[in-house]
């Protein structure tokens, strides 16, 4: 049967409320009979059963009192439970599917918890308790959804909480690596154990602990994310630090104990005394020196070693090997005394000297004044190499003090007792620069004998700035020995005297007033220097540097030049371009001059000779006269010009 319903079509299935909105149609109906009045569907609206009276029984022949209806729906009530979302509870199974555990926990219905959550519980059955959390008290499909996983999950998380919380020690398996450390699964929950807290010792290969079950210690939790770091090193470092405050509390100073070397390091090194380490510092592992410890020991080597020290605040322990033998200077050979020969190792060395080490234990200074008879000042550290062997004489021995002082110099003989037989004054030798000063130059003639060259005796002809100009360290150099100064170990010596003084040459060579070709090798605001021929130099001042067309002459021009100072004395040549051109200027006024002159002599003796032929002159002879005159006039003034 059909139902029409505002032109609309709906078949007997429908709902009952809305069968009763509608009213059967005949089929043979005419269709304006087919719609309703509306009034009809407004009635309809408001004739439910909201106002049923729900006290009264369906054959409406009871009713109840409103205190005991109440009483009858509290206790109805109180047989279900009241659950919250995320609650733990504990339930039972009352049921199993092949996809599903059937869970009661009280609740107005059971729970389904998916079966994939009883992995690790194989043999689930019915009447186990298991505990639960609330998913949702009903989902879409009204029904009650519990989660076994969640609330292990849950429960996991409040233990590792609980467990940070008391420091209590917990197990759990590492499951896989991961970067930086591993995974360990804690009662359900995952945490990360870091790489550095695997171990008290550096761990680099992390797959050896996969699968292991080991202790932890929870160090760190984060409550938002739900995360934790455990650590396996704060365990060992835990023992050990109970080891070792009992192994502290037993230590006195003096005592010794067997130990084995842990660890060499550059300043000395770590030591097990059977749970605690102690430091073997490197200056008391051996009387003598050890430039690094992994000379004397090795990782793994047992060895006996004494207490020296120890703090029972900071837990330092300070070890000694050399102390369980006696010291050397206490055994010092009977053959070692003032003036003895010893050999030694050099071991250490100064600004001040170098450290010779005679026997292990015991070493000698050799200051840089014992290290040879020269008065010229050595450098230590150019003279001597670590490792090398000298041989050297004992000058001062203090056993009280353990301190030697050795000599290198005194294996030899004093060179300056016989300095006048070697190298008498004036006698020619070949040395060796050992240093260049602003001053002078420094020859070694031999070991311990040696001298200066002033600057100026380096060349006779050639004024240098500096000796570097004229020889380098390290070359040969041909001296004479000029003066002996043998208390203070000095030696005058000169260069330029192996030939004679050139000057006395030169002074004919360059007589004042000579010309000279030069080129001019420095310049500056005060004058120029002048390299002449046979290799001297000259000096020009500014003001004779002038030229004849106004100009100065500058570097590295060539010209001719004027000796207008020689001093054989000091050396010294000054030189003038500008009295060159001035020269010649003077000559050609004086050459004019004296032309002038002689004309006007030859006009005057003219003049006389026509005189004295002519007794009365006519009027033709005065007028040549007066030409003569006026001739004469005219070159007198133009020789008074020049």
């Amino acid at each position: 049967m059909e139902y029409k319903v505002e032109d609309q079509t709906i078949n007997t299935e429908s709902t009952e409320q809305q069968s009763e909105a509608v009213q059967p149609v005949a089929a043979e109906a005419p269709a304006q009979a087919t719609r309703a009045p509306r009034r009809y569907y407004e009635e309809a609206s408001t004739t439910s059963h909201d106002d049923f009276d729900w006290s009264v029984d369906k054959r409406n022949v009871a009713s109840y009192k409103e205190d005991v209806r109440q009483s009858m729906d509290t206790m109805y009530g109180g047989t279900f439970k009241s659950i919250a979302e995320s609650e733990l509870l504990s339930g039972t199974v009352v049921g199993l599917t092949n996809i599903d555990v059937i869970i009661n926990i009280g609740f107005k219905s059971d729970g389904l918890v998916s079966l994939n959550e009883f992995r690790d519980m194989p043999d689930v059955k019915i009447g186990d308790e298991i505990e639960v959390m609330v998913v949702q008290k009903e989902d879409r499909n009204g029904h009650l959804h519990l989660s076994r996983k969640l609330a292990r999950a849950a429960r996991s998380w409040q233990q590792i909480v609980d467990f940070y919380k008391t420091g209590e020690v917990v197990t759990g398996t590492i499951t896989s690596k991961t970067k930086g450390g591993l995974i360990v699964d804690v009662h359900g929950l995952e945490t990360f154990l870091p790489g550095s807290q695997i171990d008290v010792k550096p761990v680099t290969d992390y797959d050896q602990y996969v699968g292991k079950t080991m202790d932890f210690k929870v160090v760190k939790i984060n409550e938002t994310i739900r995360n934790a770091v455990v650590s396996h090193k704060a365990l060992i470092e835990s023992d050990i630090e109970q080891q070792r405050s009992v192994i502290i509390g037993q230590l006195e100073k003096g005592q010794v104990l067997e130990g084995t070397v842990k660890n060499v390091t550059d300043f000395g090194a770590f030591i097990d005394l059977g749970g605690v380490d102690g430091l073997l510092y490197i200056t008391d592992i051996s009387w003598g020196r050890v430039t690094h410890p992994s000379e004397v020991l090795h990782n793994g080597q047992k060895l006996n070693v004494v207490v020296l020290d120890f703090d029972d605040e900071k837990k330092r322990i300070s070890l000694g090997l050399k102390q369980l033998t006696p010291h050397p200077w206490d055994n010092l050979p009977a053959e070692i005394t003032e003036g003895a020969r010893v050999k030694g190792k050099v071991v250490n060395i100064e600004d001040y000297g170098a450290f010779l080490e005679i026997m292990p234990g015991v070493e000698g200074l050799v200051h840089v004044s014992e290290i040879t008879w020269s008065s010229q000042p050595i450098n230590a550290k150019e003279f001597f190499k670590i490792g090398e062997e000298h041989e050297a004489v004992v000058v001062t021995l203090d056993k009280d003090e353990r301190k030697m002082s050795l000599s290198i110099k005194q294996m030899t003989a004093d060179p300056w007792d016989t300095i006048e037989v070697r190298f008498p004054i004036d006698s020619r030798h070949t040395g060796v620069v050992k240093n260049i000063t602003p001053y002078g130059v420094f020859v070694e003639l031999e070991t311990g004998i040696g001298g200066m060259i002033h600057i100026s005796d380096l060349s006779w002809i050639k004024r240098y700035n500096h000796p570097s100009e004229f020889v380098k360290v390290g070359d040969k150099i041909e001296v004479m020995i000029m003066s002996i100064d043998k208390e203070n170990r000095k030696l005058a010596l000169g260069h330029k005297q192996l030939e004679e003084d050139p000057w006395n040459t030169f002074e004919t060579v360059f007589p004042i007033g000579s010309l000279h070709e030069g080129s001019v090798t420095r310049r500056d605001d005060k004058g120029a220097t002048v390299q002449l021929q046979y290799g001297l130099e000259a000096y020009a001042p500014m003001r004779h540097l002038r030229k004849e067309d106004g100009g100065t002459v500058e570097a590295e021009e060539t010209l001719q030049f004027m000796i207008i100072e020689f001093d054989r004395n000091d050396k010294r040549i000054m030189v003038s371009h500008s009295k060159v051109w001035e020269q010649v200027k003077n000559e050609e006024k004086e050459a004019a001059r004296k032309e002038a002159n002689a004309e006007s002599e030859k006009t005057k003796s003219a003049v006389k000779n026509i005189q004295n032929k002519v007794e009365k002159p006519t009027l033709g002879d005065l007028g040549a006269l007066a030409a003569l005159k006026d001739k004469m006039k005219k070159a007198e003034g133009e020789a008074g010009e020049q």
